[in-house]
């Protein structure tokens, strides 16, 4: 079976810094998979060139086996910014209405995408509040919740859980868990490491490379260590040796 995300020898620059450097991924249906690293290290802007919002320098996307970007394939993706796009004049429900007016719901099961969504972030007795009155952590839900009302094929959500409680995060996770058993692809960003351990399998990004994919186990395998967040710190000093030879 053909990935459902394909990138190959990705290179990003902008003017004469060079922000990804010969990136290789294959994502797979069903598959929850995990970007780590720390900031800078470009994973938003991988995020970026995949759901089509920004451009290679060198390398090619593909998504659903079509070239990104392309216009068609974003009724397909539900994507979740690392900084909130809102309207924060408009009450929460007319924040999600006016988004999932984007794509091809009918009204009965606009109505039902939003219940569902607003009762995943638990922002149901909020939705009649204006977001500019939200809290951040509000706002972060509602971005989430606006990113799953069409029912995407594929989910790319970038720091999803920032600013969001324990429990509601743990609540989170096991609805993403939920969507994967149900078929769909995940792609999440973290820095919460018990959030990686969560993944099917994980790209470890610094300096704009990849490091390492596999599993957490894999990874815990082969960098001897029983714990994610050591795999990360071992990652990121031989990364930063490496950069000094």
């Amino acid at each position: 079976m053909d990935p459902v995300i394909q990138i190959n020898q990705v290179s990003k620059s902008f003017g004469k810094k060079n922000v990804l450097s010969k990136i290789d991924l294959s994502i797979h249906s069903g598959q929850i998979y995990g970007l780590i690293g720390p900031s800078g290290s470009g994973k938003t802007t991988l995020i970026k060139i995949i759901v089509g919002m920004d451009s290679t320098s060198t390398g090619t996307v593909h998504v659903l086996n079509t070239t990104m970007p392309n216009l068609n394939i974003l009724q397909r993706i539900g994507y979740m910014a690392q900084s909130d796009a809102l309207y924060p004049e408009l009450t929460g429900e007319e924040n999600m209405v006016f988004f999932a007016s984007l794509f091809k719901l009918k009204k009965a099961e606009l109505k039902q995408r939003i219940a569902y969504a607003a009762r995943l972030v638990d922002l149901t007795s909020h939705l009649s509040k204006k977001v500019g009155a939200y809290s951040g952590g509000m706002k972060r839900r509602l971005s989430l919740a606006i990113a799953l009302v069409h029912n995407p094929e594929i989910l790319i959500l970038d720091e999803p859980t920032v600013g969001i409680d324990p429990e509601l995060r743990l609540s989170i996770w096991n609805e993403l868990a939920n969507l994967k058993k149900a078929g769909k692809t995940i792609l999440v960003t973290t820095h919460v490491m018990d959030e990686a351990e969560k993944c099917d399998c994980l790209a470890m990004v610094r300096d704009g490379e990849i490091l390492a994919t596999g599993s957490p186990s894999e990874l815990m395998k082969m960098y001897k260590v029983n714990q994610i967040e050591a795999v990360f710190l071992k990652g990121s000093v031989k990364s930063s040796m490496k950069n000094q030879f």
